[in-house]
């Protein structure tokens, strides 16, 4: 059966940056422009603000877990936040581990934190398809798979990079697998956990180059052509055929990056009766012509 989850994580193509543990104590506040990378953190122990991008700041607890595929502004704080504002910056203690607040005082929060980069060339298309923050509490498998991410990180051992990636895949995908069971933000993982939708989601995936009709994804919903409009805009957070030209653009991408195949091929596996009519989708999605992105990628 297409798993579209696993297809879009697979094709991010995860990298780690870096892993680290953070003990606090007392008032403290951070602010880290980022690249757009992927954020992610758990809380060991303790409580904390967190804000990576756009929206309210998170109240994260021991337990919780937090994720942002694509973080460009990342605020956290001590929970009471500190009465003044400023910056702290994290003191290193050694082997990984970094101090925030108060030196002469007994730490009151753990947590693990890393920022990943996604190898991708299409990574921002896919982006686009998750949610933009995913919060999870009470899943000790998260917890989990974050530590195992640490310790490969600071290690040197043989295969590294590719124990790295495929970790950060199963963790990517059991934070998405969590929003299903959370009142999450718009996303693919909140779509899949909607059985009419899902069948829609994966129909998408199977046959890319058919010419679908929102009618006839509606009919795989099982749904009228409006309540499955509406449904899928609210779950997914983008409208049908918006949803399905982003995942064909990505498809684009990775067959014009990964091989020599013709434009008019691509074209047609991407659901387009021409190479003209693909190109001006292209050139409009991904900003370049495809015969220009296949040249910068050899």
């Amino acid at each position: 059966m297409i798993d579209p989850l696993a297809e879009v994580v697979s094709l991010l193509q995860p990298s780690m940056r870096f892993s680290k543990l953070i003990v606090g104590a007392g008032p403290w506040r951070v602010h880290r422009s980022d690249l757009g990378d992927l954020f992610y953190c758990v809380v060991l122990e303790g409580e904390c603000l967190a804000s990576p991008g756009s929206g309210a700041p998170i109240h994260l607890m021991g337990g919780d877990f937090l994720l942002a595929p694509s973080a460009r502004d990342i605020v956290a704080s001590s929970q009471p936040p500190p009465l003044l504002d400023g910056t702290n910056w994290p003191v290193a203690l050694g082997e990984g581990i970094f101090r925030l607040g108060a030196a002469d005082a007994a730490p009151d929060l753990r947590m693990l934190i890393g920022h990943c980069h996604f190898e991708s060339p299409d990574a921002a298309l896919l982006v686009s398809l998750l949610p933009q923050r995913v919060h999870v509490r009470g899943q000790r498998r998260l917890a989990m798979l974050v530590k195992l991410v640490g310790e490969e990180a600071r290690a040197d051992r043989p295969a590294r990079a590719m124990v790295l990636s495929r970790l950060l895949e199963v963790l990517l995908i059991e934070a998405l697998r969590g929003t299903a069971e959370t009142t999450a933000a718009p996303g693919l993982a909140v779509g899949l956990a909607d059985a009419r939708l899902a069948g829609a989601i994966r129909a998408m995936h199977a046959e890319p180059r058919r010419a679908w009709t929102v009618a006839e994804l509606a009919s795989q919903a099982a749904l009228s052509r409006s309540a499955f409009f509406e449904r899928f805009r609210r779950t997914v957070g983008l409208a049908p055929m918006a949803y399905l030209l982003a995942w064909r653009m990505a498809l684009a991408q990775q067959m014009l990056a990964s091989n020599n195949s013709r434009i008019a091929e691509v074209a047609e596996r991407v659901g387009y009766s021409s190479a003209s009519t693909f190109s001006v989708a292209f050139a409009r999605h991904v900003g370049i012509s495809p015969a220009r992105y296949a040249r910068d990628r050899k």
